[in-house]
């Protein structure tokens, strides 16, 4: 019979999805083989045009972006319609868990929780839940409206230093301590607020959804609020008290992200065909999930998603971390005596499709052949591509800051080296910033839509002197989302299992996708000098 049971279990899937900015994406793998079998994916704008979103997202006065919160719930049923007609087998799916845009929060409105408990199959889940939310439209990472609730907060927490030291970061405009702050202490927001029953993040919010019932916010994409101590992996009361009335009870307690939350509601049952023994696994954040994807583990790993922001992270003991002002850390999502360190860009995929429409026309070939007609360091030229207000460092003022071999600023660049300049700008920034934290990188694993391009990987390769290797597929934070499902299920027969013995390295096919050349990481090294320089012009 136990090993009936085994066969069954390597003969089944797990499902791992991507609540992203732009669109929901579903991995589902092997059990066995770990191999992933089916990929799908929707695009918000393109495939739930009635929201009116552009890029996801919907941009108001005085640097506010939300997304409809309910807008993520018809995505679920949009994506799952696709995988029906595509018969994907559901009934073989022992376990699901996913992944979250980090940051943005959900705020269910009193008695929500009974339609969550009581959804009819029959109906969409937009249909069932668009009433549900006292906020209807959630504040996501890309909003850069609470400077005010960040000084209050570090105010209240002993400064900047201080905060990051307890929480693992300064507080930031994205993080959801000011957001929360925002919508519970202002005049016109306070009454709405009153009416919330519960307050989750993105990710807790679709696990939710899966589960039927409120899910945990899990330690690693819990370590993006400023609420809890990344030591204690427990909520900061004096981080609550400053924030907002009651919020431990409306945030519920922290979960263990390698956990089984529950079964999968009987919605999903009835309406896909799931079994009702599919179990959901806690869900995470998408920079979380995308170090399990890419199957960083020691220290000196690197990763760097390419998205509509760009990430490098990078594993650290946790016993040696240090926090600081610059960048974050937070509780590795899968492994609980680790860290992960995190430096985070608002200004990537976008800003970089910016520079192609206007030199290229969006055609990436011929921008790429503008990239190899031009030689490393541009000739001493270098660009600073600020569609949104930049976090590391902080630059507020949006705007293009092209400056000449001379260091003076200039208005414009020829279409070769303002292609050129894009790539450096971001890449230099990165190693400046990360080098200050102390990350030195073994390999470099990239991942995201610009991963495949050569051009970009060739110069992430000279800029940081290593290799630069591709994950065996782009999107790394669903794929990872499905190995954390897996791991959270094998440790229910073995408690003891760590992530990477349940995800082995045959898992992570990565390949080798540039070499850095030597003379090209001269030529870096030695302009980190002026771009340093040139970039406090701008913070000042």
């Amino acid at each position: 019979r136990a090993d009936r049971h085994a066969m069954s279990k390597l003969a089944g899937l797990a499902l791992g999805l991507d609540c992203s900015t732009q669109g929901l994406k579903a991995s589902i793998v092997e059990f066995g083989s770990l191999q992933c079998k089916y990929t799908f994916a929707i695009n918000y704008d393109r495939d739930l045009p009635k929201f009116a979103t552009s890029g996801g997202v919907h941009r108001h006065a005085n640097a506010v972006v939300t997304t409809p919160t309910v807008m993520l719930a018809a995505a679920v049923d949009k994506l799952f319609g696709i995988m029906k007609s595509a018969a994907v087998p559901f009934e073989k799916i022992l376990t699901l868990s996913g992944s979250g845009q980090q940051h943005g929060s959900v705020y269910w409105k009193k008695n929500a929780l009974s339609s969550l408990k009581g959804l009819n199959p029959k109906l969409s889940l937009e249909e069932q839940l668009q009433g549900s939310f006292s906020f209807p439209d959630s504040p996501i990472w890309m909003d850069s409206s609470t400077t005010k609730q960040c000084r209050l907060l570090e105010d209240k927490l002993g400064g900047p230093q201080a905060t990051a030291e307890i929480t693992g970061s300064r507080a930031y405009e994205r993080f959801t301590a000011v957001q929360i702050m925002k919508r519970a202490q202002q005049d016109e927001t306070r009454p709405q607020f009153a009416e919330t029953e519960r307050v989750s993040l993105i990710s807790s919010y679709m696990c939710s959804l899966f589960l039927g019932n409120y899910a945990g916010i899990d330690h690693s994409d819990g370590s993006g609020m400023n609420l809890m101590d990344i030591r204690s992996q427990d909520w900061h009361q004096p981080a609550l008290d400053a924030t907002a009335p009651n919020l431990r009870t409306l945030l519920g307690p922290t979960a263990f992200p390698h956990a089984i939350q529950g079964a999968i509601s009987p919605y999903f049952v009835s309406r896909y065909g799931f079994s009702p023994a599919c179990t959901v696994a806690t869900w995470s954040g998408d920079n979380p999930n995308s170090v399990a994807g890419l199957g960083l583990s020691a220290p000196g790993d690197v990763g760097l998603s390419l998205g509509t922001s760009d990430t490098i992270f990078c594993i650290m003991d946790a016993a040696t971390s240090k926090p600081s002002i610059e960048g974050h850390v937070f509780v590795s999502p899968v492994s609980p005596t680790s860290h992960m360190a995190m430096l985070c860009y608002k200004n990537g995929s976008l800003a970089r499709e910016g520079v192609c429409k206007r030199v290229a026309g969006g055609k990436w070939g011929l921008f790429n052949q503008m990239i190899t007609s031009s030689v490393p360091g541009n000739n001493g030229n270098i660009g600073f591509f600020i569609d949104e207000p930049e976090i590391i460092p902080f630059i507020p003022k949006t705007g293009v800051y092209r400056f000449g071999p001379d260091g003076t600023p200039v208005d414009s660049f020829p279409p070769e080296v303002e292609a050129r300049a894009v790539l450096e700008g971001q890449f230099l920034s990165m190693r400046l910033h990360s080098e200050a934290k102390g990350l030195r990188p073994n390999s470099i694993i990239v991942t995201g839509g610009a991963s495949v391009n050569p051009a970009v990987t060739q110069i992430i390769a000279d800029v940081f002197g290593t290799t630069v290797m591709a994950a065996s597929q782009p999107d790394s934070a669903s794929l990872g989302a499905a190995y954390r499902a897996v791991h959270a299920t094998l440790r229910q027969e073995n408690p003891a299992l760590l992530f990477r013995e349940a995800i082995p390295d045959t898992a992570f096919q990565n390949k080798i996708v540039s070499t850095p050349n030597a003379a090209a990481h001269q030529v870096y090294t030695d302009m980190l000098p002026r771009y340093k320089a040139l970039e406090a012009t701008l913070v000042q």
